[in-house]
């Protein structure tokens, strides 16, 4: 299966990597000294549980070398998603699948203005990752997992397909039947974890265990949970006491990719994490004022050091 990567970092390089590894037929749309490592001295992931050491790997920064793909995969940082999409057109033919491995909920209405409805997939990720240096990426737990499905909950041949080629990868893949809702509880966590751990300037263990800090945490959720209810999600009833679990049971020294950029002084996914939440609840009738908080202060830090 002939599978294009678009965008070659964390998300992009961990399971690109570990696909073209396994044998699939995988191209890698890249740009700047990261693509020049790649093609250098190859792909490195440093990681306790799936390392890899310097692999070769095919990698452009123009998509017409790549051509008609089965599948292409979006993995770059949202705030790049449109020059992305636009890249893309040389890789999609009559029966290539895109999908998207972003963070955010509205990929899949981007990729199917520019597309066709027909040609998308709903993907979600889950994994801790980051870029340590151009060619080598960082990763950082144990969870690496993807999450695939039709818009329509249906089974098919093309999504089989690419389900079975991060199998033989070894890659945790899960074949949805209800892609929207992981999509959408994907989310409803991150944005209250990017936001409050940006915010804080700190990892999410001192927020939870100050009880003020846990009710910026609670709220943050109670109300991307409502905009998610809002726009039809079905989320059940005890959602946030089962993220708060969640939130217990994570590493004191978890931080969110947001405040890893603004430590760095990247851009940040901003605008379309507690900046959508805020849009959509303007939208839907429904108040996000823990949002609102968020994303006003942290807008001046939004496009990164000059």
């Amino acid at each position: 299966m002939k599978v294009a990567m678009v965008g070659a970092g964390g998300v992009g390089g961990f399971f690109g990597g570990h696909m073209a590894r396994a044998g699939a037929d995988m191209r890698f749309l890249a740009r700047g000294a990261h693509l020049a490592a790649l093609k250098t001295d190859g792909l490195t992931i440093l990681s306790d549980v799936a390392p890899i050491d310097r692999l070769k790997v095919r990698a452009t920064g123009d998509p017409r070398e790549i051509g008609p793909v089965a599948a292409a995969l979006l993995a770059v940082k949202l705030a790049d998603t449109e020059s992305a999409i636009a890249q893309m057109a040389p890789l999609v033919g009559p029966k290539t699948v895109v999908a998207s491995l972003q963070n955010g909920v509205e990929a899949i209405e981007r990729m199917s203005a520019a597309f066709g409805r027909e040609h998308v997939l709903g993907g979600v990720c889950h994994i801790a990752i980051a870029i340590e240096r151009p060619g080598v990426l960082r990763h950082t737990g144990t969870m690496a997992r993807i999450t695939l499905g039709e818009l329509d909950g249906s089974k098919s041949e093309r999504l089989t397909a690419l389900v079975e080629t991060c199998k033989r990868a070894n890659l945790d893949v899960i074949e949805s039947p209800g892609i929207h809702r992981a999509i959408w509880e994907k989310f409803v966590f991150l944005s209250m974890l990017s936001g409050v751990t940006a915010l804080a300037r700190t990892p999410i263990g001192p927020i939870r265990e100050d009880a003020e800090g846990r009710l910026l945490i609670t709220r943050a959720l109670s109300e991307s949970t409502a905009v998610a209810r809002a726009c039809g999600i079905a989320l059940p009833g005890d959602h946030v006491e089962k993220s708060l679990a969640f939130v217990d049971s994570l590493p004191a020294a978890m931080k969110a990719s947001m405040l890893h950029d603004l430590e760095r002084g990247g851009r940040l996914e901003l605008p379309w994490l507690s900046g959508a939440v805020v849009r959509l609840g303007r939208e839907s009738g429904v108040a996000t004022l823990t949002h609102e908080a968020i994303f006003a202060a942290l807008r001046p830090h939004q496009n990164g050091r000059a």
